[in-house]
């Protein structure tokens, strides 16, 4: 017996035909519904594949901006916290001031890997890019007015030049009894 025909009594094969050969109607025949052209459905298509790109390019603008609006949350925080350490020389107010200084020069160094995510040629990143450096100078000057609280600036010519004296502090207290 040989291999593929079938026992039963008919002596067929078990097959797929992938040939039509009928004379009913195949799809290609049957008109289209009113109101449907094949051609409208690949515009629809392209429609709506630029409907989805146009939505990403809009979500990743909105989410550029929150990016680079972010250091602004951060600055109330650290302001605060510097309040909060005071205004003498001590290992709590040197903490905060070195992490004020810290964070905005670390984020300033990787503004191109905050905004690597929303890079499309649709969306803007320019103005993003800027609020966020903007941002993080206004910290960056924070930390550095903390330091000139704290005395911890050069800012005399004597802090330069050890021979010469250093500023006379002058302070003026105002309100209560004078004697004279």
């Amino acid at each position: 017996m040989d291999k593929g025909k079938a026992v039963m009594g008919s002596g067929r094969r078990w097959a797929v035909e992938l040939t039509d050969n009928s004379t009913s109607h195949s799809s290609r025949d049957i008109p289209d519904p009113p109101g449907f052209t094949r051609a409208s459905q690949e515009q629809d298509d392209s429609a709506v594949s630029k409907q989805k790109k146009d939505a990403e390019a809009n979500w990743k603008s909105q989410k550029a901006w929150e990016v680079a609006q972010s250091p602004f949350k951060n600055l109330f925080m650290m302001a605060f916290m510097m309040w909060m350490a005071g205004s003498t020389v001590h290992l709590f107010s040197i903490g905060i001031t070195v992490s004020a200084l810290l964070q905005p020069i670390n984020a300033l160094r990787g503004v191109g890997k905050v905004f690597e995510p929303y890079k499309d040629n649709k969306v803007d990143l320019l103005a993003p890019k800027l609020v966020f450096i903007a941002l993080n100078l206004a910290g960056l000057g924070l930390g550095i007015w903390k330091l000139n609280t704290l005395g911890l600036l050069p800012t005399h010519v004597s802090d330069w030049v050890s021979s010469l004296p250093p500023p006379q502090e002058v302070e003026y207290a105002g309100g209560g009894i004078q004697l004279y």
